[in-house]
C-alpha cells in the first residue's frame, strides 16, 4: 500500500503485501485520525474548567474510563508520556529509585530519559522478546532484595500494552499475572503503559 494512501487518511493500517489483508496499525495511538462524527462531537462538547472539576465531558470520559479499568478515580493527561512520567513519581516516591522495564519499551527509548531527570529514577533494563514480554527469570534477577544504602530501590516494574517497538503485540494475560505475582511478592508496583489500550 503506498504511503500516500495512508497520509491521506484513507486508512489507519498497513496490509503485509496481500491487498486482501488488513493489518490494523497499533504502533501508536497517533496513528488514528478522528471522524466526521467525532470531530462533530468535540466541536460540540459542553466545556468548562477541568481544574477545579468543572468540564462535565472531562468528568466524564474519566469515569467512564475508571468503570472500564475498575479504578477509583482518574485523571487527563496531554500525552502518554506525562502519564508514564506520573505513574513513575507516584511510584518510585524517593530519589534514587529504581523501576525494572523492557530495553525497548517507550518509557527508556522514547521519553527522553524523563524518569531520571525529573523524577530521579534510574531504569534497569531486560532484554524484550519479540512478542513485548521479556523474560521473568532476568526480571527478577535485576530485583534489589534488601538492598544495602548504596544500592538504588526497586519501586517500579513498567510495562507496555499494547508494545509499540513489537508491532503493537498484546501481551499474554497469563505472562502478566505471572509479573504481577513477583511484583507483590517483593511489594513492587506495576504500571502499564497502555497508550494503545483502546
Amino acid at each position: 500500500m503506498p504511503y500516500d494512501f495512508i497520509a491521506n487518511g484513507y486508512s489507519n493500517g498497513y496490509t503485509n503485501g496481500d491487498a486482501e489483508v488488513h493489518i490494523v496499525d497499533l504502533r501508536s495511538d497517533t496513528i488514528s485520525r478522528p471522524t466526521s462524527a467525532m470531530r462533530e462531537a468535540m466541536a460540540k462538547a459542553i466545556v468548562g474548567d477541568d481544574v477545579y472539576g468543572e468540564d462535565p465531558t472531562v468528568n466524564l470520559l474519566i469515569r467512564k474510563s475508571c468503570e472500564l479499568f475498575g479504578k477509583e478515580d482518574g485523571v487527563l493527561v496531554p500525552s502518554g508520556t506525562m502519564a508514564n512520567l506520573i505513574a513513575i513519581m507516584v511510584h518510585c516516591r524517593e530519589r534514587g529509585s529504581e523501576l525494572i522495564c523492557g530495553d525497548n519499551s517507550h518509557t527508556f527509548r522514547f521519553e527522553q530519559g524523563g524518569p531520571a531527570q525529573l523524577a530521579g529514577v534510574q531504569q534497569a533494563l531486560v532484554k524484550n522478546k519479540e512478542d513485548g514480554t521479556f523474560c521473568l527469570q532476568e526480571m527478577y534477577s535485576r530485583i534489589r532484595i534488601n538492598p544495602d544504602f548504596h544500592e538504588p530501590i526497586t519501586s517500579l516494574i513498567v510495562v507496555e500494552n499494547t508494545h509499540n517497538m513489537c508491532g503493537g503485540k498484546i501481551l499474554p494475560l497469563e505472562w502478566l499475572d505471572k509479573l504481577t505475582n513477583i511484583a507483590k511478592s517483593h511489594n513492587i508496583a506495576v504500571h502499564m503503559d497502555g497508550a494503545r489500550v483502546m
